[in-house]
């Protein structure tokens, strides 16, 4: 068994910060991209308020195309677009780049299911009124989807939580890298125990938040 000694909860401690510095900042970066995107395929789908087929056809290939390939494939492929970008392709500040390209497409189609489980029926009626297209969507769509893009973030949450766990198998830094490089390369199963544990919690945390707060909203808007 490995000695628990100072040095060791200290770099449990930093996996853990570096973790959710992967995470929190990958998610927000992810929405940047994602939630604009999912917007656009929303408005731009058939049944949309700007139907635009042409558009849509595209940008639904791309995101499935990037949304089928493997996190640990796109990893590697994009080394050099993360050098370019941050000056490094490994530790935590070198996931990121990644973690935002694969999320991104994933939090797009959350978004754009979000959106087209509005009712039409409201949509309708601000249209009826003479609301212009942007203002359906600020004041209409994104308000008459709150409940289920705050569910949205949660899942979102959890996956690139995975991801960046992932990660650790590259150099990532974070949890996964500790249980890759003391679990698996030094037979700690200890610390492997740990680290899943942690991530666990870590999930369940932000998960049980993310309900509440969407159970609030919802409670309020009925």
């Amino acid at each position: 068994m490995f000695n628990w000694d100072a040095t060791v909860v200290n770099m449990i401690l930093k996996g853990i910060a570096e973790t959710l510095y992967m995470t929190c900042v990958s998610t927000i970066f992810g929405y940047v991209l994602g939630l604009p995107l999912g917007v656009l395929c929303a408005v731009s789908d058939k049944e949309g308020i700007r139907p635009n087929q042409p558009l849509y056809r595209v940008l639904d290939i791309v995101i499935n195309i990037v949304r089928s390939i493997p996190f640990l494939i796109l990893l590697i492929v994009l080394i050099p677009f993360t050098r370019f970008v941050v000056g490094k392709s490994y530790g935590s500040t070198g996931t990121i780049v990644p973690l935002v390209i694969s999320a991104a497409p994933f939090i797009a189609r959350m978004v754009e299911s979000s959106i087209k489980e509005v009712d039409h029926g409201v949509v309708e009626a601000a249209q009826s009124m003479g609301a212009s297209n942007w203002t359906i969507i600020r004041k209409v769509l994104l308000p008459e989807s709150r409940v289920s893009l705050i569910t949205g973030v949660t899942i979102v949450f959890g996956t690139v939580l995975g991801y960046s766990a992932m990660a650790g198998t590259v150099g990532g830094g974070g949890l996964g890298d500790i249980a890759i490089r003391y679990g698996y390369y030094r037979y700690q199963a200890d610390i492997m125990i740990v680290t899943v544990i942690l991530l666990v919690a870590l999930t369940q945390i932000f998960q049980f938040a993310g309900m509440k707060l969407a159970s609030k909203l919802d409670r309020r808007r009925a």
